[in-house]
């Protein structure tokens, strides 16, 4: 299988949001099957670890390209970084999240959160998907998040935001396929990273709490299938009844869930803000 991936989506990869969790997973991953990869965050030092593991374990190339994802322009050094390599697979994951009641949530955050988890998806599909339509084959491959199913009340805005990435996501399934391009949006549950604890969530209280290893490698593995894949049977059990049952039915049982996972894990109502990596009581 390892030569049939780098031959499709090698010999370069694109990761965004690499610097823990699922990003830093998805980078792993890919070196393990052989890719180079170019690996991009807000935190230098960790990128830097990181690279140094991935070329002493696996003998690839890394390239680190810190970049705020928040900043309108932070797709020119990415592309000059990517100017001189065949480029085969973009794995926009970088995100964050905020929860609270959304009116009382900070304006310039909320403008920052939008920007990162669906601004810059857009722009780097833009950029990097007529490379990919000249090589004939590749893929672009999304983080969002079950919370992008349907509202979710306490995390209005967040889930907006991953509702965005699904739609771009399906519709670039849609459009890329017929020039042998794969798309396909990641939708975690809750995964086993530092981000829910960052958001006010005891993430030891989660149902189904997965492993970010499992979710980049099963998300990997099903690349060239259909548009959305949820990782988990309890993911996709809690996403078929929140889309099954009357829409108002679900948004009420959505935001009752957030609003429980942020009392048992301190009480607070307050707003609180995840890591770059994105969480909710739901999503990695």
């Amino acid at each position: 299988m390892s030569d049939d991936f780098v031959k499709r989506f090698g010999p370069w990869a694109v990761v965004t949001g690499a610097s823990s969790g699922i990003g830093a997973e998805f980078a792993r991953e890919l070196a393990v099957r052989g890719l180079d990869v170019v690996i991009s965050a807000r935190r230098a030092d960790r990128l830097e670890q990181l690279a140094d593991d991935l070329r002493r374990a696996h003998s690839v190339r890394v390239e680190v390209v810190p970049l705020d994802l928040e900043r309108p322009d932070f797709i020119e050094p990415l592309l000059r970084a990517c100017a001189d390599k065949d480029v085969g697979l973009v794995v926009s994951n970088a995100g964050f999240g905020l929860k609270g009641e959304h009116h009382v949530l900070d304006g310039a955050r909320l403008t920052a959160m939008l920007n990162v988890n669906s601004h810059a998806p857009m722009l780097l599909a833009h950029a990097f998907a007529p490379r990919l339509i000249a090589r004939g084959r590749g893929g672009i491959l999304f983080t969002g998040s079950i919370e992008g199913f349907i509202g979710f009340p306490w995390s209005a805005a967040y889930a907006a935001t991953k509702a965005f990435v699904m739609t771009l996501g399906e519709a670039l399934w849609a459009e890329l396929r017929a020039h042998g391009v794969d798309v396909m949006v990641l939708a975690p549950g809750a995964t086993d990273t530092d981000a829910p604890t960052l958001q006010g969530i005891d993430k030891h209280q989660l149902a189904g709490l997965m492993p970010p290893a499992e979710v980049a490698c099963q998300a990997l593995d099903r690349l060239g299938g259909p548009p959305v894949f949820v990782p988990g049977w309890l993911n996709r059990a809690m996403v078929r009844f929140l889309t099954t049952v009357p829409r108002r039915l679900g948004v009420l049982a959505a935001g009752k869930g957030m609003r429980d996972a942020l009392r048992r894990s301190g009480g607070s109502m307050e707003p609180v803000e995840g890591s770059p990596s994105g969480s909710s009581p739901f999503e990695s």
